[in-house]
């Protein structure tokens, strides 16, 4: 039997090329990966184009619920030295009346300290007007759908499907109006005038709250606020927005209010791994319903806002 000979010293030619195509391929591999937090980084922060001092950029978007997360991020702009103004971004319908009132609150204790100019998107109606309202200047695009300054409760009424489906609803109440707006009986004559009366303080708040912040006499927001929706341009003759122009024209505002010299940074909020994993997801949903409905009617999807102002 014949035993190969490997000089001391010298490693067999056959680990050698092992380890240079191990040391290749892992060499490989961490530039991929390199290159993908890379490219991750300047796709979810996108490059650095601005310099000079910082703008902070809020965006409040969709139905307002729960607003902690908005307000966190405007007291950290309020205690960061290095931003000098703040641009809230809003494209929203509205949504409920306390939060509404929490974020308005926030953003004109925030301006006592720094210029904040809002930012209105496709749609700032309702609640979304009332967050606009606490920042110094307003400014719209001129088809943006605005005002709503008006107050609404649905109440839904199951009482007749649950009678067809042999359903009956006990109630046990101490205090005659504690299951005020049950869904499954009809709302009472008393119940209706409470319930209208608290619609109509609440109403009352928002019409002293725009004239107050937008320097108008009550009346005049009066004659305007029973609901009626307007674009940006009527929106601006009726002085509920300061100026017409898009997202770039409030951060150039923003600068100005702020005394900036040259053209600001924008910082926006850190986005943790879960929201930045839950907007890819809701984008590839999106597309792929999309895809669904244009193989199911055989057209172009045309996918337009629809809002309802709160």
């Amino acid at each position: 039997m014949t035993k190969s000979y490997i000089p001391k010293g010298r490693a067999h030619p056959v680990l050698v090329a092992l380890a240079t195509i191990g040391g290749l391929t892992l060499l490989g591999i961490t530039v991929m990966f390199l290159m993908g937090i890379w490219m991750a980084r300047g796709l979810l922060f996108g490059p650095t184009v601005y310099h000079g001092d910082k703008v902070g950029v809020v965006t409040v978007k969709g139905i307002i619920a729960d607003p902690e997360p908005t307000l966190k991020v405007l007291r950290d702009f309020q205690y960061n030295k290095d931003i000098k103004a703040v641009v809230v971004r809003i494209d929203s319908p509205g949504g409920a009346v306390g939060a509404s009132q929490e974020l308005y609150e926030e953003i004109k204790r925030l301006d006592r300290k720094k210029p904040v100019v809002a930012s209105l998107g496709s749609v700032a109606a309702s609640g979304g007007y009332y967050t606009a309202i606490g920042a110094r200047y307003i400014i719209a695009d001129p088809g943006t759908v605005t005002g709503s300054i008006g107050v609404i409760a649905n109440i839904p009424n199951i009482k007749g499907l649950m009678e067809k489906l042999g359903i009956r609803d006990t109630v046990v109440k101490c205090g005659s109006f504690k299951d005020i707006g049950s869904i499954t009986r009809d709302m009472t004559k008393e119940e209706r005038t409470l319930l209208h009366g608290v619609m109509e303080d609440v109403h009352q708040q928002f019409i002293m709250a725009v004239a107050k912040s937008r320097r108008l006499p009550e009346k005049q927001v009066l004659a305007i606020a029973d609901g009626r929706i307007m674009t940006g341009n009527q929106a601006l003759h009726a002085r509920l927005v300061d100026k017409l122009g898009n997202f770039s024209v409030a951060v150039d505002q923003a600068a100005k209010l702020a005394g900036i010299k040259g053209r600001p940074e924008l910082v926006y909020p850190a986005k943790n791994r879960l929201s930045v994993l839950k907007e890819v997801l809701e984008g590839e949903e999106t597309r792929a319903m999309d895809n669904i409905l244009h193989q199911v009617l055989k057209a172009p999807v045309n996918r337009s806002i629809s809002y309802e102002a709160w």
